[in-house]
């Protein structure tokens, strides 16, 4: 190999190093809104941070369990496997920080999130579990559902949406419902993140006086946040009728949100019995040059304009 060679492989694997960082970069960001809002609320709760887990053992785990869901993430796809994670707690529990964390490096062709929003006037006049069966993943396919049909049980219910009968129509046919997911070779993993009342006041202070957090609050939550002893009550209701040896539920102490995220993702990955999967390696073959080919020059109006 010429020393010119040798210099090109050196800058490729130097910018190959600076992508590589500039994806680790993703998550740095991600972290440092939570400091730059839990800085927030202990300002605003006037108590210093927490106790929690250290930065560089944080960081160093969850890039070691995020490449293991890249390894599971390829066996389900080998496999032809069908994998649904539901996700439940109440509003401001961390749900979707853990959510993020999951599919920050997976395909979203392969791993999607299912978030439903109210449903229509027609949805409304459907069997209840028919808008949640149109997300179930096929062969090969992980869906993450935030929030779930285990709606009717929680936000449904203590808000007056449905009746207790219901309700109680839901007790009876979730537990079927479910085995029959199960039966049809679906993987079903049921977690409930659990805060405590003075998390969630603070969460939700926080929220209101960040303005780019705002748009979280809505007034269903101002309003739930009235009601946390229904929720309570609601959710061992819950638990108590669905809690199955199918679909037995996993409960996630969600106060410290690090620690959450590390102990879910780890706990997801020890539901599946995954196997690396060998690939065979890539070369990249040569790039085909053709002399009769000029490139068109990109008019200069076209590109956006470099502010940074």
């Amino acid at each position: 190999m010429t020393e010119h060679s040798l210099d090109d492989a050196q800058a490729i694997h130097d910018r190959i190093r600076a992508e590589m960082l500039d994806g680790f970069d993703e998550e740095l960001e991600l972290e440092i809104d939570d400091d730059r809002l839990d800085a927030l609320t202990n300002e605003m709760s006037d108590h210093s941070p927490a106790e929690t887990i250290e930065r560089r053992l944080y960081f160093k785990e969850l890039f070691r369990l995020q490449g293991e869901l890249v390894k599971l993430q390829s066996w389900v796809q080998q496999n032809k496997l069908k994998v649904v994670v539901i996700f439940e707690g109440r509003d401001s529990a961390g749900k979707g920080g853990v959510i993020k964390r999951i599919t920050q490096r997976l395909n979203p062709r392969v791993c999607r999130v299912a978030a439903l929003p109210a449903p229509n006037e027609r949805e409304r006049t459907q069997w209840y579990f028919q808008r949640y069966v149109s997300h179930l993943p096929a062969g090969g396919e992980i869906v993450l559902f935030d929030r779930s049909w285990y709606n009717r049980a929680g936000v449904e219910r203590v808000m007056g949406f449905c009746t207790e009968d219901d309700v109680e129509e839901f007790f009876r046919s979730v537990p079927e419902f479910e085995r029959m997911l199960v039966r049809s070779g679906i993987i079903l993993i049921k977690y409930w993140f659990s805060i405590t009342d003075e998390a969630q006041h603070l969460r939700f202070s926080m929220r209101i006086a960040d303005p780019l957090k705002q748009w979280k609050l809505s007034p269903m939550d101002v309003e739930a946040r009235t009601r946390w002893e229904q929720y309570t009550k609601a959710k061992e209701a819950m638990l108590e009728h669905t809690h199955i040896p199918e679909a037995p539920w996993h409960v996630v102490q969600a106060v410290d949100k690090k620690k959450a995220r590390l102990n879910c993702i780890a706990h997801l990955l020890e539901q599946l019995p995954y196997q690396e999967v060998e690939h065979p390696p890539v070369v990249l073959p040569a790039r085909v040059r053709n002399p009769d080919y000029h490139r068109t020059p990109v008019p200069a109006e076209m590109y956006v304009p470099e502010r940074y």
